[in-house]
This record gives structure tokens, C-alpha cells and sequence, in this order.
């Protein structure tokens, strides 16, 4: 956090108006370990945290075996750092990139205005942590294979620590009690102690949370001799598929140059095809097209992708993000001999890859033999079982596709993600020409699949075409059945499924798409969503869920704001969480512009998570909020229809 500070010591974040940069927070108990017991434990793991300031360095570890805490300042015996290194796995959050190559540094010179130094050229130089550590001097030892975990590139999207700790619910949320370029008063570092434990509490959170993920990447460091633990699902794509490749091709894979400025065209499968003049004449424009590569190596959207097309009374937007359909709100429930079919794609991405032989140049023609071999080995451990395995080669079948457009993958191809993204596009259009041309009824689409809308006597035509469009495209299809559809657009909808259960997706759902887990998506008044699940497969009143609910933390909402954010003088950090409360006035503020934090009227902040269930629960306003998701989604507005 860089503030500018006042002669008083207060944050100043405009004319006249300044904020204290510290809340007093109760110091949280801590057993420490100490150096006897660290030692003699040897072989465990560590949570690692640093903290650097002008005058003050700490080294903050956490003992996962035994819940203890080791912490080392300035006059500490360097071998003994050096041994923690080499004798424990080490676990930290962004820690390849900061917290190793500051430890390595103080191992050099544990002065704290040299470690403040490398700290700044770490954070605000941008450049590697390789380059920092030869420019000052010091060396960045390789710690043995398997040794360390960087949770940042594990947790999907990248965010932050503080981030993925409220999406979790961790107990406190803290930012960096006072600003790292300040000299510390003695008064303030038992404070900036008690924050490095709170750090490394939610670090380990993270890392419990990402336990499966984590065996995972265990799992295929050990089955195929790399280390991948430290690793997103693509970079360990890359890693592994790359690896074995080389060992077909004799060599190593060399990394292709930026095509900037090259054009080329979509190469259209010859089962891509049409039945009506509008998709007809799409078609053909789509393969006139000239696509470009720009200077960053992606390929520039053409405009002749703006309009969207029309499929009987529907309109679909497509592009080389993906396909969407135009919907406004809509209400579907399967009743008077309607059925209401969710046909989803399945393996889309690998089988892709696959049927349109998706070469990157680096790689050559092994990477489809290797590619191959991996997804014929996932269904052989799906069919078994095999769980572990299972999961680890979903991982990197599905990672590949986000490589294409990297410049410093061995997977670059950006032609490949035009090549992939319309034909999976023009396919499911050829889905819903399909459908439509017989008399059904679209309801949705994406490039995953469409929702279908039709009468019971034509279920076995719809089959017909189901399996028709397999045969043709050589992808495959899975349907499901839903009782009720709820949208307030394609990426936004609550679908009750025969069996009672409950599909949420977008602004509603407590998981996203990234990784199907919480760490997608900011806890947002889920206590709404958990009422209109009920309401809508149970008929359970509104009223009656929110009421009775004690978990504070489906009342929770969360979000980061960027550049940080105040409530009524107090500051509150960059990711901020708060409930809605009886008698609350005012809002939450941005720290930089004094801005309202939108839909934060009646907020609460609830940086720490209370003990005990709040007694000022504004329910009368998530009652309200839950009705008008209702509204939203078009369940007031269409029961006219039905009832």
C-alpha cells in the first residue's frame, strides 16, 4: 500500500479530507515454534511470508504439521535460513516472484535498507526477479524439485491473496496495517508481527481450499518427471505435452517469433454447412474474411463479425471469443406437454483440437500424437475410475487452447483459436438451424450448447437431429432435462432440473466457470440465490430461507476496489466485504476519488467475521433484493402464462 501521509501521520486523500491509516485489531494469540522444535521437524511444510520496511524486515513461516509460527528479524543466523530452505517444502502466495528472491537477498545482505531496495525493484521495476537479484548482487538458489509451491498461477485468474481469502470467507480480512515506505515506531511492529501471521493464515487457507489441485499437480510431477506444482492448468499443458513431444521429435521445441501483420483466412471444414440463405450467405462471408495478426501477436477482431444473425425469431452475436444468443429476459417451464432440453457439448475443446488437426508449429505433427494419446488415456481412467488421473489430464487437455495466442508459448498459433472458436460456433448454428427449421424452439445458445424448448410429441425428432449433428460434426452431445429456466440474459439465469437441483451461472452463482469453485467468483448476497433455489424447485417462501439463516456468510458480499475504499473516515483496504444492517446510513468510498462503491447504501463493513450471528440483519433488504432478482429473471412477469 502507498499512501501520502500527513505530518500527523494520517492518509490524505483529498482536500481536506484524511483517513487514519490504522484501525486498532485485536492481536490474535500465536504459539511459537522455537528454533530446537523447528529442527527437529525437519521435512514438513512451511507457509512463508516476508514483510519489509525501512528499517524492519520479518520472515514470517507457518508450521502446517502443528498450527506454529517461526519468525526471524534482523540479527538471525543466516545458515539457519538457508537450512529452513533446503530441509522443509515451503509454501507461499506470489512467492516465486517476491517472497524467495527477497529471503535470498537478506541471506546476502539482511541490512534493511539494502533489502528494502530489492524489495521496490521487485514490485515496481517489472522486471524478473533474475534480473533484480544480478543486479544487486545476490544469487537465487534452485531449491530441489517438488520444494516449493507458488500458489498464485494454482488459484484460477490470478488474483489476489486478500481476493481469494474473502471469496473463502477467511475470518479477517487486513490489509498491510501501515504503509511499507514509512520508518516503523517500536509500538507498530507487534502489529505489522500479527499481520504476517494473519497472511500466513490465509495463505494456508488457500492452500487447503486448492488441496485437490494440488495432489493433482503432485500426481503429474511424479508420473512424468517435471515439476509442475507451482503451475496453471495451462502452463502445465505446455510443460507436460511440450516434454513429450520432444522426446518424438530427438529436440528440444524452439519457440515461434510474433507474426505480427500476417492475414490468413478461416479454413472452413467441409461438414460446416447450411440449409437456409441467411446462414448460407454468413458462411461465405466468414470465409472471405482476412484475419489479422496485430503487434501483441493476437489476432485483431474484424468488424465483419459485428452484425448478429438471425435464426428464426433469435439473434446470435459471434466473434472469436465465442458465440452468445441476444437474450433479454426469459421464463421457460416445462408444463401442458413442453419440454425444456439443455444439449451441451461435451469434450469440446479436445476433440477440436483433434478432428481439426490443430498443429502448433513448434511442436509439429507428434504434438496430435501425443495430444491423442493423452485424451484416449482419460477415457480409459474415467471408464476405471481412476480419479487422480482422471482430473490430471482434463487439466491439460483443456489448458492447451488458452496457449494459442500466447507469444511465449511453444503452443503459439493464434490462427488456431480462429480456426477452433468459429468452427465450434458455425457448429452449434448449425444445431440451431436444425432445430428451429423443424418447428422447435431455441431458447439460448452458447458455444457449449443450446437450450431447447419443445412439444413432448417431438422428442424422438429431436433425438434424430441430436444424433444426426454428431455424426455430421464428429462432436459429442449431452442432454438434460430442465423443469424451469430463469434468465436475465445467456450468462445469467437460475435452470431447475428434473431432478430438483438447481443450475446457477453468472452474477447468482456462488462458483464460476474457471475452476467450477468459489475462488471464480465474489461472494455476492448469496442468502438471495439460496432463497430462489428453494422458492423456485421447492416452493419454499422467500421470506422463510432468509429469515431463518445462520451463517453470516451468505449475507456477505465481497469485491476489491481498486485504489481502496473508506467507510465514514475508517479505511478499509482494497478488497472490502461488508452486510447489509438495520440503521446503517451513508456508503463505502473510494479512497482515491471519494466515489460511492456501487450498491453499498446500508452497508456494514465486516472485515473481521463476527463471533456470533449479527443482530442487525437488514432483512427486510435481502428479501427485497431477492425479489428482485425474481423480477429480473422474468418469474413475476411471465406466471400470467401459466397460471
Amino acid at each position: 500500500m502507498s499512501l501520502l501521509l500527513d505530518k500527523d501521520g494520517r492518509i490524505v486523500i483529498g482536500k481536506g479530507v484524511t483517513l487514519l491509516p490504522y484501525q486498532p485489531r485485536e492481536i490474535l494469540p500465536r504459539t511459537m515454534l522455537t528454533e530446537y522444535e523447528l529442527r527437529s521437524m525437519a521435512g514438513g511444510d512451511l507457509i512463508v511470508d516476508v514483510e519489509v520496511y525501512p528499517n524492519y524486515v520479518l520472515i514470517g513461516f507457518k508450521h502446517v504439521q502443528t498450527g506454529k509460527y517461526f519468525q526471524l528479524r534482523s540479527d538471525f543466523d543466516k545458515k539457519l535460513l538457508s537450512w529452513i530452505l533446503f530441509s522443509y517444502r515451503t509454501i507461499g502466495f506470489n512467492s516465486i516472484g517476491y517472497d524467495l528472491p527477497i529471503l535470498w537477498a537478506i541471506y546476502y545482505n539482511s541490512e534493511a535498507s539494502f533489502v528494502k531496495k530489492v524489495s521496490d525493484a521487485l514490485i515496481y521495476s517489472g522486471e524478473k526477479a533474475e534480473v533484480v537479484a544480478k543486479e544487486f548482487g545476490f544469487k537465487i538458489y534452485r531449491l530441489a524439485k517438488l520444494q516449493h509451491i507458488d500458489l498464485i498461477n494454482v488459484c484460477p485468474l490470478r488474483g489476489s491473496l486478500k481476493l481469494y481469502a474473502a471469496r473463502l470467507h477467511f475470518p479477517r480480512l487486513q490489509e498491510l496495517p501501515f504503509p511499507d515506505n514509512e520508518w516503523l515506531e517500536d509500538w507498530q511492529i507487534p502489529i505489522i508481527d500479527d499481520y504476517n501471521c494473519n497472511d500466513l493464515d490465509a495463505t494456508e487457507a488457500v492452500m487447503t481450499f486448492c488441496k485437490e489441485r494440488l495432489a493433482l499437480r503432485e500426481d503429474l510431477s511424479k508420473r512424468y518427471d517435471v515439476d509442475v506444482m507451482s503451475k496453471s492448468d495451462a502452463q502445465i499443458a505446455e510443460k507436460i505435452i511440450s516434454s513429450e513431444v520432444a522426446k518424438l521429435n530427438g529436440k528440444t521445441p524452439k519457440k515461434q517469433p510474433v507474426q505480427s501483420g500476417l492475414t490468413f483466412n478461416y479454413q472452413c471444414p467441409q461438414f460446416v454447412m447450411f440449409a437456409t440463405p441467411t446462414m448460407k450467405e454468413l458462411l461465405e462471408k466468414i470465409k472471405r474474411i482476412k484475419f489479422t495478426i496485430g503487434e501483441n501477436g493476437k489476432v485483431i477482431a474484424p468488424r465483419e463479425l459485428d452484425d448478429p444473425v438471425r435464426i428464426g425469431n433469435s439473434w446470435f452475436n459471434i466473434g472469436i471469443g465465442g458465440l452468445h444468443s441476444r437474450d433479454k429476459t426469459k421464463f421457460y417451464k416445462s408444463a401442458k406437454r413442453k419440454r425444456l432440453k439443455d444439449i451441451d457439448v461435451t469434450s469440446y475443446y479436445p476433440n477440436a483440437i483433434i478432428n481439426l488437426r490443430l498443429i502448433p508449429p513448434a511442436l509439429g505433427e507428434n504434438f496430435l500424437v501425443v495430444y491423442k494419446g493423452f485424451k484416449d488415456r482419460r477415457v480409459v481412467a474415467k471408464i476405471q475410475k481412476l480419479f487422480t488421473e482422471d482430473k490430471g489430464l482434463k487439466i491439460f487437455l483443456n489448458g492447451v487452447s488458452g496457449k494459442w495466442s500466447d507469444v511465449f508459448s511453444f503452443f503459439y498459433a493464434p490462427w488456431n483459436t480462429v480456426h477452433m472458436n468459429i468452427t465450434g460456433q458455425l457448429s452449434i448454428l448449425m444445431l440451431v438451424e436444425m432445430i428451429t427449421c423443424q418447428g422447435m424452439e431455441v431458447v439460448s445458445a452458447n458455444t457449449d450448447g443450446v437450450l431447447v424448448y419443445y412439444d413432448e410429441d417431438d422428442e424422438e425428432k429431436l433425438a434424430y437431429w441430436i444424433k444426426y449433428w454428431e455424426r455430421l460434426t464428429g462432436f459429442g452431445l449431452e442432454p438434460a432435462e430442465y423443469s424451469m429456466y430463469c434468465a436475465r440474459d445467456v450468462n445469467a439465469y437460475f435452470a431447475v432440473k428434473d431432478d430438483g437441483s438447481v443450475k446457477v451461472k453468472g452474477p447468482y452463482s456462488e462458483v464460476g466457470s474457471q475452476s467450477g469453485t468459489q475462488l471464480d467468483n465474489n461472494p455476492n448476497k448469496l442468502i438471495c440465490s439460496d432463497a430462489i433455489k428453494l422458492f423456485l424447485s421447492k416452493g419454499v417462501p422467500i421470506e422463510k430461507t432468509i429469515r431463518e439463516c445462520r451463517d453470516i456468510t451468505r449475507f456477505i458480499t465481497a469485491q476489491r476496489v481498486t485504489g481502496g475504499a473508506h467507510k465514514d473516515g475508517n479505511y478499509l483496504g482494497k478488497v472490502v466485504r461488508w452486510y447489509y444492517a438495520q440503521n446503517t446510513f451513508g456508503a463505502i468510498n473510494y479512497v482515491s476519488s471519494g466515489n460511492k462503491v456501487a450498491g453499498t447504501d446500508g452497508a456494514k463493513p465486516c472485515m473481521d467475521l463476527p463471533r456470533e450471528f449479527p443482530t442487525d440483519i437488514d432483512y427486510s433488504y435481502y428479501i427485497e433484493s431477492a425479489n428482485s432478482i425474481l423480477h429480473d429473471i422474468g418469474y413475476y412477469s411471465k406466471q400470467v402464462e401459466f397460471f
